[in-house]
């Protein structure tokens, strides 16, 4: 787990420095475009988007359990079995007490969030709480510990705050492209074209490299929760309840569908390839695999 806790560290930085090659490379496109004749644009766009990031990085995770409608627990008689499966956990794994949140919801999900485990957030809806029964509760929140022990929470946060950032960026651009008054009359027009292509795929990247993070934190954290609990069937229950009583929840929001441990929105055409989640039954599958070597 030391080694998985180390290549996130590493993760963040690299895949910080992939998304900011990408914020100035629009920049750059856009200085080009639109003001061939500085480097003005360039330099605020690069300013702007350090900055939001940087407050995301601290604002994020109130950010999420505010959009999901969580309710805090204050104390350990608010609900006696989400807070000591989660103290149970902490205290297994050496991590402090994150702060536990439950959402008022029938959709069976939970949700980690936090940019480190000294600010980190659990949260369980009150449909989880209603169809899992105490082995698998602990399954599904010692994952949620996982992403928390693995600082998964933190490589979310900011993949999420740069994806926003690049799509705010080319959405902005291009209206310019379509709507400014100087468009049509400055610059080489092969240019012109070839930074408009890019600012439309350049979100589209953003997004399927988050995606393919994402995925692959929910196999470690699976892998994380199931070696806390040495009970990788009991997940494997938990996940197998959640793939057949699933549904979406009443408060949905795209930004921070990854987060949950199940794909908390409707399923569309193109669920497959902009899914945030693996598919359960490849996670059961694993998760059965390691019991077998239990």
């Amino acid at each position: 787990m030391y080694s998985a806790i180390a290549k996130n560290k590493r993760n963040t930085v690299f895949i910080m420095i992939f998304f900011f090659a990408i914020i100035a490379g629009l920049g750059w496109l856009a200085n080009v475009v639109y003001s061939p004749n500085g480097y003005g644009l360039f330099i605020a766009v690069v300013v702007i988007a350090g900055l939001y990031v940087l407050i995301q990085y601290f604002a994020a995770g109130r950010q999420a359990i505010a959009m999901s409608g969580g309710v805090k627990l204050t104390s350990k008689a608010d609900n006696v079995r989400l807070w000591r499966t989660v103290e149970n956990l902490s205290i297994t794994t050496g991590m402090p007490m994150p702060e536990v949140y439950i959402i008022n919801d029938p959709a069976p999900n939970a949700f980690a969030t936090g940019r480190d485990p000294q600010h980190a957030i659990v949260a369980a809806t009150t449909g989880l709480l209603d169809i899992m029964d105490d082995s698998e509760l602990e399954g599904v929140m010692a994952h949620e510990m996982g992403h928390v022990r693995n600082y998964d929470i933190r490589v979310s946060m900011v993949v999420f705050g740069l994806v926003v950032a690049i799509g705010f960026i080319s959405d902005m651009f291009l209206r310019m492209a379509f709507f400014g008054r100087n468009n049509n009359s400055n610059g080489n027009p092969v240019v012109m074209v070839f930074g408009i292509v890019a600012m439309v795929v350049a979100p589209l990247i953003a997004t399927m490299v988050q995606l393919a993070v994402s995925r692959q934190r929910e196999y470690l954290a699976d892998a994380t929760g199931a070696l806390t609990t040495r009970q990788p069937d009991a997940l494997a229950s938990a996940l197998n309840k959640l793939g057949e009583y699933g549904r979406p929840m009443r408060k949905q929001n795209t930004s921070m569908a990854h987060l949950w441990i199940a794909d908390p929105l409707k399923p569309g055409a193109m669920a497959k390839l902009f899914a945030t989640h693996p598919p359960i039954a490849d996670r059961i599958e694993r998760l059965n695999s390691m019991g077998r070597k239990f």
